[in-house]
């Protein structure tokens, strides 16, 4: 009985306790590891559309009207739709359509006394109309409208259809054929004119738009972006400064507007690089600030006014540097020929001179050197420095007027 009572009196407590530490585990584990109770934080709110972390950098709203845009200099937003710069630009835009009498001269036949007698059965006709189309842009409220100067070269008549259907003959008050452009008059009233855009220049990537005739199908926008700037070296013209685009521009679109996202002239489609006839992705546009100081020169002279410089030069290529035992690493324009009594040969430039700069700007480049004198005025000084016996000197020139091109008789 004593040993029962031994056995019971140790097996009692430590079940007990066995039962109390088990409970401890299972209810109250923060007593055995030391740990505090803490409250979980509640998941974070939804953000919304008032609402968003400090951290997080709202994406632009998306806009249907692109007056709620920001200016061209700052970053563009989503547009949905490009139809309000389509509403502002495209009824300044105009359709061409020209008229030439090609006159025949007449087979020697017809004055032959024995076959003339059969032949005046079945006269040959002595001239026939050649039509052709393109588009224009109305400049000014006073009817202003440039184009190219190919739309309307020897065009005996030119038409202008007015987007609100009115139609007038148009004048031809001058042609600028080394920029390909042209200026046209006509006399209506209420008309509508197109904004230029302003003086921040264009960038590779801005959206653009080409409104005009193609094929003669009526008025048509299509829509791209600036693929470059400054293309020259293409043989077009005798001066290329030219926006490059991949919107579509086809036959019938010359002379028509290129815009931006806000319905603003940025230049006057002009060619087309295409080995099939149609659009390839590449066209090519006359920068706006071009088109204007022609259409003011013409408005005002009767002609293009450039600056003038009376130099021939080449650019100073490695293989020429080596025949004239100079270092190949030179860059610069070689004066390969001079005019006399022109500016630069009074300034005291001779052939053989190597021309590094021009009014402080590196001239290696002959195509964008030309651009840069002949968008000088007449009277404008010209800082000129250039290389001579291998000493670096400098001279002053005074801008002359540039000649106007020779037209072939016809």
């Amino acid at each position: 009985m004593a040993r029962y009572s031994f056995v019971h009196s140790l097996l009692v407590p430590a079940l007990v306790g066995l039962c109390v530490a088990l409970m401890i585990l299972l209810w109250a584990p923060q007593w055995i590891t030391g740990e505090t109770a803490t409250t979980s934080p509640l998941p974070p709110a939804p953000v919304t559309d008032t609402e968003q972390p400090a951290d997080v950098t709202p994406l632009p709203a998306i806009v249907d009207d692109v007056e709620t845009a920001a200016p061209a200099t700052e970053a563009m937003p989503f547009v949905a739709s490009y139809a309000n710069a389509v509403e502002r630009a495209a009824p300044a835009v105009v359709n061409i359509y020209t008229s030439k009498v090609i006159r025949r001269t007449a087979h020697p036949l017809y004055n032959d006394p024995i076959f003339k007698r059969y032949l005046e059965s079945n006269p040959e006709p002595s001239e026939r109309i050649q039509s052709s189309l393109g588009s224009g842009v109305i400049m000014t409220s006073d009817g202003y409208i440039l184009t190219n100067n190919h739309v309307v070269k020897d065009a005996d008549q030119i038409v202008v259809a007015l987007h609100d259907g009115r139609e007038a003959k148009a004048s031809l008050i001058g042609t600028d054929p080394e920029a390909d452009l042209a200026l046209l008059k006509i006399t209506l009233e209420k008309l509508p004119h197109i904004t230029p855009a302003g003086s921040h220049k264009m960038r590779v990537g801005d959206v653009v738009l080409a409104i005009g005739n193609p094929f003669g199908v009526g008025q048509t926008v299509t829509q791209g972006i600036v693929s470059a700037t400054g293309r020259n070296q293409l043989g077009l013209n005798t001066y290329e400064n030219y926006i490059q685009t991949d919107a579509a521009i086809n036959p019938g679109n010359s002379g028509g507007a290129l815009v931006n996202a806000w319905g603003e002239l940025v230049g006057i489609n002009t060619a087309i690089y295409s080995q099939s006839g149609g659009s390839e992705g590449i066209g090519f546009a006359i920068p706006v600030d071009v088109a204007q100081r022609t259409l003011k020169d013409i408005s005002e002279h009767g002609v293009a006014i450039r600056g003038w410089l009376g130099i021939e030069v080449q650019e100073a290529t490695p293989k020429l540097l080596s025949a004239l035992a100079l270092p190949d690493a030179l860059e610069g324009l070689i004066v390969t020929g001079i005019y006399e009594e022109g500016p630069a040969d009074r300034s005291g430039l001779t052939v053989g001179d190597i021309i590094v700069k021009i009014n402080e700007q590196d001239a290696s480049d002959a195509r964008a050197s030309m651009n840069q004198i002949a968008a000088l005025r007449p009277g404008d000084r010209i800082q000129l420095e250039f290389i001579r016996n291998g000493k670096i000197n400098k001279t002053e020139a005074i801008a002359g007027q540039r000649g106007q091109p020779q037209q072939p008789a016809g």
